[in-house]
């Protein structure tokens, strides 16, 4: 009986190898986020992202309190579809990310799905950038996206 489960075994491994290979999807070299577009929703015209506080080029004791603006568009948790909604993204110290896919989540790329319009946050002393992007209830950025300026800022 075991020599028959080795067969067994030799004979779904070969399937397995002959099946046809799906291509992988391609990943941004960045951050891993597959580079499959994904449908986006509209945004408003005329809306924009900007940080309120703090100011580019500030030098700041921390924790800071970073304070999102949005203009033109409303703010609604993750997960809850309406039109001309979405929620912000803060890049902390990283690129632009890919504006046509979901949005990565770590350290370096914050979600505020609940619909958070504020952080504080304790950085290390030295120099970082921010950046806001707004997306949309799937985490994916509007079209076209809502990206704000890339700000500098030291924290000593």
């Amino acid at each position: 009986m075991g020599s028959r489960r080795i067969a067994l075994a030799l004979a779904a491994l070969v399937t397995i190898v002959a099946l046809p290979q799906r291509p992988r999807a391609e990943h941004h070299e960045s951050h891993g986020a597959p580079a499959v577009p994904i449908p986006r929703t509209p945004s408003a015209p005329g809306a924009a992202v900007y940080f309120i506080w703090p100011e580019n080029g500030a030098t700041l004791s921390g924790p800071l309190t970073v304070r999102f603006g949005l203009r033109g568009m409303g703010v609604a948790p993750a997960g809850v579809p309406a039109p001309d909604t979405g929620h912000h993204h803060l890049i902390l110290d990283a690129s632009t990310p890919r504006l046509d896919t979901v949005l990565p989540n770590d350290v370096h790329h914050q979600h505020f799905g609940k619909g958070q319009t504020e952080v504080t946050l304790e950085l290390p002393s030295g120099p970082h950038t921010l950046q806001l992007v707004f997306a949309d209830h799937n985490h994916v950025p509007h079209d076209p996206p809502l990206v704000s300026e890339r700000i500098s800022i030291t924290v000593k």
